[in-house]
Formats: structure tokens, sequence, C-alpha cells
């Protein structure tokens, strides 16, 4: 602990692990970025040890790496008296399941490390400084290679015994899509499964940025996303939905989403109706929520430490 205290340079690491790509930042004290990278996610092995050079080839030139965020997909293990704590789990994804995220960059960096999921600290950047400042009660989405929510309720994130799964809710299947046989490794017809950026490219086989507007892929993907807002708005009542991610860069989806959505509610949630403008929206912060969230982690790690 004297060591922290007497460090008069520290310097924060920030991680944001994604099924394309992982953000690194090395930024001081005050949130000032000094280097950054993107590494491409591949194997564990390779992307995590491609990581871990970067703080360490980068860190002499700023100062000494005190503390490190991480924020990636999950699902991830929270529970402290577990043996797999700070473990990606049994992830979707090809070779990243029982991956000791935490333990890997505590050792090998020795600093101190803290982990969230991306989601989630999306969420907490959007209520501390984005589109969720005038409210305690909302979901941030992110549909992008997969699909993820972070849930506050009474201004706190929401978890249990574990964080919401939301990328893998069941839902029903458009008729015109019944061939499809989605992407998940674990669900035929979860959201994640059906509505992704990888959904979309498996099933018109193109990145979806080479879809036009009028292409039938949109209408199906803002169906699937109503089903989900509507299943939000009847189990956690929120104040706003917000979207981020690759997906939701296309503007046009938005109003295809509301539209849809009102015809689910049948008009059953009134305020939600008339307000659909309020109630749908992008991100404030674009894609800065995510490494936002990693920082703040990596420093409030560090503050309690100093305790």
């Amino acid at each position: 602990m004297s060591q922290l205290q007497e460090n008069t340079n520290p310097m924060f690491g920030g991680i944001e692990a994604g099924g394309t790509k992982f953000l690194c930042v090395l930024a001081d004290s005050r949130g000032f970025i000094k280097a950054r990278a993107d590494i491409p996610t591949t194997t564990a092995e390779a992307t995590l040890s491609a990581v871990k050079e970067f703080f360490i080839s980068r860190s002499p030139e700023f100062g000494q790496l005190v503390a490190l965020g991480i924020v990636s997909f999950g699902p991830l293990d929270f529970n402290k008296q577990s043996p797999t704590y700070g473990y990606i789990t049994k992830s979707p994804r090809p070779g990243w399941s029982n991956i000791n995220l935490l333990g890997y960059f505590r050792d090998s960096l020795n600093v101190l490390v803290e982990v969230e999921t991306d989601v989630n600290s999306s969420a907490m950047g959007e209520f501390s400084e984005g589109a969720a400042v005038d409210c305690e009660n909302f979901v941030y989405v992110t549909v992008g290679t997969g699909v993820g929510a972070g849930i506050f309720a009474g201004g706190k994130l929401m978890q249990g015994i574990s964080h919401p799964e939301v990328g893998h809710m069941m839902i029903p299947q458009a008729k015109d899509d019944m061939a499809f046989s989605g992407t998940c490794s674990f669900h035929q017809n979860c959201l994640e499964g059906l509505a992704s950026g990888t959904a979309i490219h498996k099933r018109w086989q193109t990145h979806p940025k080479n879809l036009p507007p009028e292409h039938p892929a949109w209408d199906l993907e803002s169906y699937y996303l109503a089903v989900m807002c509507v299943n939000l708005t009847w189990m956690y009542a929120p104040e706003k939905i917000i979207f981020g991610g690759g997906v939701m860069t296309r503007s046009f989806l938005y109003p295809k989403i509301k539209t849809n959505l009102k015809k689910m509610l049948s008009g059953y949630a009134h305020d939600v109706a008339l307000d659909m403008d309020g109630y749908i929206i992008p991100t404030a912060l674009g894609g800065d929520a995510g490494i936002t969230g990693a920082l703040a982690l990596a420093r409030r790690v560090y503050l309690e430490a100093r305790r």
C-alpha cells in the first residue's frame, strides 16, 4: 500500500474486450489518454499476450501502471468466493470459455485489476455522463458482434446470481426467418443468435455495413429488437432503452423499431407509446462509453487500495 501512496505519477490502463477487437488505452490520473491500440480478437492466448505486451512496452514512456480496468464480453464470474472469479465462463465465442481474464493480467502485469462486463460499463457511462443522467431506471443495450444489456434500477446496476443475459432472451422466430438456425451455440432462437451483427452476417452472407437501408435484413432486425424492447418494458418498466453498438449506428433502424414496438404494446403502456422518441434512443457517448468505464474501474480499485 505504501508504494501506491508514494506514486506521484500513477498511470491507469483500460481494456475494452470485444468479439472483434480489444481496445487498450493508457491514461493519466486526469483521464487523458496517452497511448492506445486496437488489437484484433483472435485466439485467447494470442490476444491476451498482445494486450499484455502493449502495456509492458508503453508504460515506461509515461509512468508506472498501477491499476487496470477490464470491461469484457461475458458471461463473467463475479462471485469473489468462486474459484473462477474473474473468468470468462461458458462463452459462445469459440476458444474463449474458462479464460482467467482477471488473473492473467493481475499476475503478468503485477497491478490491481477490476473486471466488469462491457455492457454494464457502458451503462455506467450513460448514467454518469450520457443519455441517462436524468433517470435512475433504464436499460442500455449493445447490438454488435453479440447482444447484451446493462440494467439500472434505482440508480444501481442490477445483479443477482450473475449479470443479466438479455442477449440470450428467448424470442419468437419471425415466420419468414424459420429456416435460419441462428448463431448461438447454446440456443437456436435467442436474441443474440437471431439479431446480432454475427447473425446478420451469417443470414445474408455479408457484413451488415454492406446492406442498404431498403434491404429486408433491417425489417427483420427491427422486429427482433422490438420484441426485446416490449419484453424489457413489461419486465422492468424502464424510463429509457438506450442503444449502442455497431449495428445501431444505422440511424434508420430507430423508426422501424419504434413502429414495431408501438404495435406490440397495443396501447397498454400509454406513457411509452406517447413519447416513443424519448423512450428508444441512441447512446450519447458513442464508441467511448466502454473504455471510459474501464478507466473508471481502474481508478476505483486504485483508490480503494489506498484507503
